[in-house]
């Protein structure tokens, strides 16, 4: 779907058309997913903590090294090649335990990822219910607007041939006015919601950007448990994970640093040979050698305990995260279950009430043609079915953001 989006918009470029593109929802989330800037700065922080790890896992095999040196000086040529070769057989632990901590921050940049594209996908649901909703309302806006028309039209009529009074014709006029300054300010609430969320996409300014309508969008069904979500939430998010990985990552950097109180055992040999040549004739050796090293910490300055208790330190601010990360999501997700228990009654209510003043209004429409309603009465109509139509719409996005936003927790987005 983005090779496809990307190479439409190629095309439109190098053809020279303003490019114009009309993404649905799916569309626009993956494509903040692979370009968003934020996401793609946990992607380099995940490539840095992999070569970390890399580093790590090198770490226990052997150093090997070479060199070659030619001396030349008068009637005397001198020459020595030499490989070196070290393993570090035990050091208590610390290249085993680096390595299982690159591990796990490698797993918890991964998980970081996640996280960034979950902020993204959020804010791009949020983003394009709203344009949703500001569309719909300029529908109904200018349905009403063309109902204003044909009253004003026929309201003309019945002033030509004196049935109707001149005032009644006039504020037909002012609330068409009125109407069609509601269209206007509708329509403009849809391009300001575009180009926002045309900005979070970080998409081109000369791109002509819209997004597609869906055929029906879900307000109302039945909602997942409070426990449920929550129990899920707790096990599977990707900011819970992140700050379990950072606590494993501050115990294995506590094991580490309990390391630099043991001895070290290395292993090293070499290998060479030398030569000479001068005018007495030529001479040449070679050598071999070995040897074992052991280092025992005596005394560091205080670097061994400062390194643990910095680690115990690390271990319980990483504690303090989990708990805080914890405690902020169960939060959230019980303020989306509550609103969303609200937005969809409140939704079931608009509903009901926007028809009951739909089917009042087209009476109160069908009154004034025929002249047996006054325009005051007619008006008032109007005014409280306008306000139905704007609580149903705006009841009905709600209901359908909080149920995504809600479900989004569970894994359902």
């Amino acid at each position: 779907m983005i090779r496809n989006a990307i190479l439409i918009f190629c095309l439109l470029i190098s053809s020279g058309a303003p490019a114009q593109v009309r993404w649905d929802l799916a569309t626009c989330i993956a494509f903040a997913k692979k370009n968003n800037i934020q996401v793609n700065t946990r992607r380099y922080d995940r490539q840095a903590a992999q070569q970390n790890y890399y580093l790590s896992r090198a770490a226990q095999l052997p150093n090997i090294s070479g060199s070659a040196s030619e001396y030349f000086q008068r009637h005397l040529t001198i020459g020595s090649y030499t490989l070196n070769a070290g393993l570090t057989i035990y050091q208590g632990g610390y290249l085993q335990k680096d390595k299982l901590r690159q591990q796990l921050s490698l797993e918890a940049a991964n998980q970081s990822v996640l996280v960034a594209e979950n902020d993204i996908s959020l804010n791009i649901i949020q983003y394009y219910l709203n344009i949703l909703l500001d569309k719909e309302t300029a529908v109904y806006q200018q349905n009403v607007v063309n109902t204003s028309k044909a009253q004003l039209a026929q309201g003309e009529q019945k002033l030509a041939v004196g049935s109707v009074a001149r005032k009644d014709v006039t504020q037909l006029r002012s609330q068409l006015a009125n109407d069609e300054y509601s269209l206007i300010s509708a329509e403009n609430t849809i391009k300001q919601d575009l180009l926002s969320l045309k900005q979070l996409l970080q998409l081109s300014p000369d791109l002509q950007f819209d997004i597609a309508t869906p055929d029906t969008v879900i307000s109302h069904h039945e909602v997942p448990s409070l426990a449920t979500v929550l129990e899920y939430a707790m096990n599977n998010r990707p900011e819970i994970k992140v700050n379990q990985l950072q606590i494993q990552v501050a115990n294995a950097g506590l094991a580490k640093a309990k390391a630099g109180y043991l001895p070290t055992l290395s292993v090293s040999g070499a290998m060479g040979s030398s030569y000479f040549n001068d005018l007495s004739g030529l001479g040449n050796g070679f050598y071999q050698q070995g040897g074992i090293t052991l280092s025992v910490p005596i005394y560091s300055k205080r670097q061994n305990k400062s390194n643990v208790e910095t680690a115990k330190i690390n271990i319980g601010q990483a504690e303090i995260n989990l708990n805080n990360t914890k405690t902020t999501l169960a939060a959230d997700i019980e303020k989306y279950y509550l609103n969303t228990i609200t937005a969809q009654s409140q939704f079931t209510a608009a509903e009901q009430a926007f028809k009951y003043n739909e089917e009042v209004y087209n009476i109160a429409n069908q009154e004034l043609a025929l002249g047996v309603s006054n325009m005051v009465e007619y008006l008032q109509q109007k005014a409280l079915y306008i306000q139905a139509l704007q609580q149903f719409i705006q009841a009905k996005y709600n209901a359908a953001l909080t149920i995504k936003i809600y479900e989004f927790y569970y894994n359902q987005q």
